[in-house]
């Protein structure tokens, strides 16, 4: 069932001012040469009227060494990333959900600006940490806009693993006329009209208790630029891939009722549900001490565990798609990013590859034929395709964890999923996803998935990104 539709529907309602005009406000001037160093945009090529996908993330050790540190050091060894060296400060932070004023030491590190294949409606931040007891990271965005001036700081995310030191969430009311933050995403306010982002910089500040040599360590930063056209329907894709990946199989409705201060089980606990299939896809799990806290009367308490592990005390839910990513992160040699696809191609190569990807799409009921339901907002896992196309979802709205293996049409599917617009109940227009999904894989991915994930944009290899 849908997640909850307070941020997402306004969401939609924002957006949906936007017109076919976007298109044509795509083809913006050149942006004026950014101050500071710039990383080259990915290469645009093809039909500029298909969607922008354009995907940055920091990984490597000249990754971290390209941007401005302050007080950090790098991390080297498998998996390269940014630490405390010696905090440039300390200040006083009262958690705006627990009432406490705790002092934390930081450091923080910049990155370069990167320069989008093209204007961008939307930005999504991901990063993948460890925060250990008693310390948490704030992670920023600025987005550049074609006049050469930037937007503010906006915090994406006051975040931790855990919630014992502070409570992992997004900040509302952050703007400037121009853009604006949405939870996890960064929307132009008027993408008909208005200036939209041609670049952006992001900044991650790690915190820790004073007089600690404790300190998180970041291993991967990054976002998501896009542009997708409106659209009510798309092309269909053509049919390549016949394979059906063994996922485990969990229903959000089990959990009904379950733990309100986590939003209540249910219709509400869609993402984490589909996270946690995947993380266990990956035979990731948590351990029995980190279940303790979960009521032993509850079935599949690491279902409890991810939809506590993703609660957004500000949006007070469990649906940021940016935190299910970083939750997916917290396990061992796991890696997560929130991207977009560009077509079903896409999304079948990956899962021909033996990679489930998680998918958020809207509808009314009846326009995905046995789903059941309608939803402004929902997230499953597609686990693969048969042998006359149609899409194999793990949807967790359903009664059971033996009922969620789903077979959905795939044009009705395809359409779902990627297109823009669409009509609600009532016959007024408004948004879709368009694409939206989480990728989750392992450091010890085979060359084969490493190649459809370079091909869709993320992966160890940053490639991607422009039109179709």
């Amino acid at each position: 069932m849908p997640e909850p539709t307070s941020r997402r529907t306004v969401l939609a309602a924002a957006l949906a001012t936007a017109s076919a005009a976007t298109v044509a406000a795509s083809a913006a001037p050149a942006p004026a040469a950014p101050a500071g160093p710039v990383t080259a945009p990915h290469p645009a090529g093809g039909d500029t009227t298909g969607p922008l996908i354009d995907n940055r993330f920091w990984t490597t050790p000249a990754d971290w060494r390209s941007g401005t540190a302050e007080g950090v050091r790098a991390v080297a060894g498998p998996r390269p990333g940014i630490a405390i060296d010696v905090p440039v400060g300390s200040a006083d932070r009262t958690d705006p959900h627990t009432g406490t004023t705790a002092r934390w030491e930081y450091a923080s590190w910049t990155s370069p600006r990167h320069v989008t294949a093209a204007p961008a409606t939307e930005l999504v931040a991901s990063w993948n940490a460890d925060t250990p007891a008693g310390t948490w990271i704030t992670v920023e965005l600025s987005a550049g806009y074609p006049d050469g001036t930037d937007s503010p700081w906006y915090v994406m995310a006051h975040w931790a693993a855990g919630d014992g030191d502070i409570r992992r969430a997004s900040v509302d009311g952050q703007g400037d006329g121009r853009t604006r933050v949405w939870t996890d995403t960064v929307a132009v306010d008027d993408p008909a009209n208005g200036p939209r982002p041609t670049s952006y910089r992001l900044r991650v500040t790690l915190h820790r208790a004073p007089g600690s040599d404790r300190t998180p360590t970041v291993w991967r930063l990054g976002a998501m630029a896009s542009d997708v056209p409106d659209r009510f329907t798309v092309p269909a894709a053509e049919h390549r891939v016949v394979r059906e990946l063994s996922v485990p199989r969990y229903s959000q409705n089990t959990h009904i009722g379950q733990y309100p201060e986590y939003d209540n089980g249910g219709e509400a606990w869609c993402s984490p549900t589909s996270s946690q299939m995947v993380v266990e896809y990956w035979g990731r799990r948590p351990t029995a001490r980190q279940l303790a806290w979960v009521d032993p009367a509850y079935a599949d308490p690491q279902v409890c565990h991810a939809a506590r592990a993703t609660y957004d005390s500000q949006y007070e839910g469990c649906g940021n798609w940016s935190f299910n990513a970083a939750y997916a992160a917290t396990y061992d040699g796991m890696n997560a990013v929130v991207t977009r696809l560009r077509s079903l191609t896409d999304l079948e190569n990956l899962v021909g590859a033996g990679i489930p990807v998680i998918t958020s799409q809207s509808f009314l009921e009846g326009e995905l034929t046995g789903a059941g339901y309608g939803t402004a907002g929902h997230l499953m896992t597609v686990i693969g395709f048969t042998a006359d196309g149609d899409v194999i979802a793990n949807d967790p709205a359903s009664p059971t964890n033996q009922a969620v293996r789903r077979v959905y049409r795939r044009r009705e599917w395809e359409t779902v999923w990627l297109r823009t617009r669409r009509r609600d109940a009532t016959g007024g227009v408004v948004s879709g996803t368009g694409g939206v999904c989480y990728l989750y894989w392992p450091d010890e991915a085979t060359p084969a998935q490493r190649r459809a994930l370079a091909d869709a944009g993320v992966g160890q290899e940053v490639r991607g990104g422009g039109r179709e």
